[in-house]
Order: structure tokens, then sequence, then C-alpha cells
């Protein structure tokens, strides 16, 4: 699923809702960092609310050296990178010469409004 930041959906999983899972879940966030309530997931991986979290994503990029995250046993974090595939940059690269070669004829495709 992939998520938008807006007002709605920044802080959708607070403290509130990372206390209704299990002690056994885990959190796995490649979206947008403000999903998820940064204070309340460090708290409820040192507390044990849930087992653990993977994030890909962070409020502040690249992940400062003393953040929290980085001395969390139950979280694998990684540096943004979590789209990464041959796929995936198959996929864009061609966009991104498709784009180019339309722009450059005039017929510009993937407008933006």
């Amino acid at each position: 699923m992939h998520l938008v930041l807006s007002e709605r959906t920044r802080g959708l999983i607070g403290a509130a809702e990372l206390r209704r899972m299990r002690p056994s879940a885990y959190l796995v966030n490649t979206s947008r960092a403000a999903i998820v309530d940064q204070r309340a997931l460090a708290r409820a991986l040192r507390e044990g609310w849930i087992a653990g979290a993977a994030v890909d994503v962070f409020e502040t990029e690249p992940l400062p050296e003393g953040d929290e995250y980085r001395s969390l046993p139950n979280l694998l974090a990684t540096p943004h990178l979590g789209y990464v595939s041959r796929r995936n940059y198959r996929g864009y690269f061609e966009q991104t010469v498709e784009d180019i070669e339309c722009f450059l004829a005039g017929e510009p495709v993937r407008r933006l409004g």
C-alpha cells in the first residue's frame, strides 16, 4: 500500500495503535516516516509493546548519528532503499527516457495536474 502523507495520515499509528498490537507483532514502514509517531514507536520497541519493527523511512534522512533508532536491538533500519529492485529501476529509467523523448517531440506524457 502506498500512502501519501497528508494531515489525515500524519500520526496514523501512534501509541494507542501500537499498544493494541500483539507483543509478537512486527511493524513495517516503507511508506512515509510521519505516518508512524516516531517517539511512540521507539517507546513501543524499548518497552516491548511489540516484538520489533522494520523501517526504511525516517523524519530526518539520513538518520542522525546519535538517533535512538540506531541503538534499538529490535529495529531493522534501512537507508530509504526498500524500493530498490531491478524491476523498479528498469521501469523508472525506461519511463524517464520516454518522458524526455516525448517532451522533446512536443508531446509530454505523465503531466502533473
